[in-house]
């Protein structure tokens, strides 16, 4: 295929280019002329131009007065004979000022927009929510804390007691691992009650040492059983009974009563009150119930009030049920005693030492004072 060429003798594509780079290029960028007005040959050879020299004298005059830089030509070239230019691109951009005042008046996306709404619509959501469940969260992180910190505990940690009660105590399971009661004795610690049994084949496998050690340490103690709703009652007062030797000086025994899960509230409540009965025959002294706040407002308030009640209730300063409602008050499941390595349940009971002792199993022939 032959190359289509101009009158003059070079390239056609060549020649637009070069007609379409002059018009649009001022001398300046073109060539770079002397305060004389003729170029030398290697200034034009420094962009690109070939060795001919050029009149910029008048192509200055003529853009001065009409705004516009005519095309020109070699001077001593033939006229009809243009110069082969590339195409400067770099002339043919916008300038800077331009941009800027473009891309300032460019509208932002409507996410960008929209995003700090959102985000702020968030962060109040968050605040209401935390309003609401401040006392769960904050419990919630401080369990979390206490999970991490675990396994860099020494057993002396220690919580303050809490003020306005002068008899404090605990209740322990398998899961506080391996106590040292004399420590723990010496920490104003008047009583504990242990946990012995669960449902009707479960035994806590360190209730015997527990047992044997808070007596030698002179705490005064007491057992508890955790009781499952779904399981035959008789069952499990049977398993307590055969687990638990209850002496004279002891506390009374004590029935936790907080499993959620179960089929009937009212046989549960039967269930409950099964229980009740048999322990109190077998030991001849009135048990103890236990349950949470929650638990026992829903399912056992105005059922069992002739039984002395130890009441869990958290992050309150006081427990919401009246006074003579219950004796002993769970504040705390998550306190550290000294002689315990990691929490513990803390209780303080209402009234002073003297009514405490009063509370034990007494001896043989003589009556128990349950409040």
């Amino acid at each position: 295929m032959r190359m289509r060429r101009s009158s003059s003798g070079q390239p056609y594509a060549a020649t637009r280019y070069s007609r379409i780079w002059a018009s649009v290029m001022p001398c300046s960028s073109r060539i770079r002329c002397p305060d004389s007005s003729r170029a030398s040959s290697d200034e034009c050879d420094s962009v690109g131009i070939s060795r001919r020299k050029y009149s910029c004298k008048s192509a200055k005059k003529a853009g001065a007065s009409s705004g516009n830089l005519p095309p020109f030509r070699a001077v001593g070239a033939p006229e009809k004979r243009l110069v082969t230019l590339p195409l400067a691109t770099t002339a043919l951009r916008m300038p800077a000022s331009a941009r800027t005042r473009r891309s300032a008046a460019a509208p932002r996306p409507y996410w960008r927009r929209m995003l700090p709404l959102a985000l702020l619509l968030l962060l109040m959501a968050g605040l209401v929510w935390y309003g609401r469940h401040q006392r769960q969260v904050n419990r919630y992180a401080r369990r979390v804390y206490a999970t991490l910190i675990s396994r860099y505990l020494t057993g002396h940690e220690k919580t303050p007691l809490l003020e306005g009660y002068s008899v404090h105590g605990i209740d322990v399971s398998a899961y506080q691992g391996r106590i040292d009661w004399p420590l723990v004795a010496n920490h104003r610690v008047r009583f504990a009650f242990i946990k012995a049994t669960e449902g009707v084949t479960l035994r806590d496998n360190r209730f015997q040492r527990n047992w044997r050690g808070a007596r030698a340490a002179g705490i005064y103690r007491g057992a508890y059983h955790y009781f499952q709703p779904n399981y035959d009652a008789t069952k499990q007062a049977n398993l307590f009974t055969r687990t638990v030797p209850l002496a004279p000086g002891d506390l009374p025994p004590v029935l936790d009563v907080e499993h959620a899960e179960f089929h009937d509230v009212a046989q549960m409540r039967r269930g409950v009150a099964t229980w009740l009965r048999l322990v109190e025959r077998h030991y001849g002294v009135r048990p103890i119930l236990y349950s949470n706040y929650s638990f026992y407002k829903r399912h056992l308030a105005g059922h069992f009030d002739n039984y002395p009640l130890w009441l869990a209730h958290y992050e309150v300063s006081q427990p919401s049920l009246p006074r003579e409602k219950w004796i002993i008050w769970q504040h705390s499941d998550e306190a550290y005693v000294p002689g315990i390595r990691g929490t513990v349940d803390f209780n303080v009971f209402q009234g002073n030492f003297q009514r405490l002792l009063a509370m034990r199993i007494p001896a043989r022939g003589r009556g128990a004072v349950p409040n």
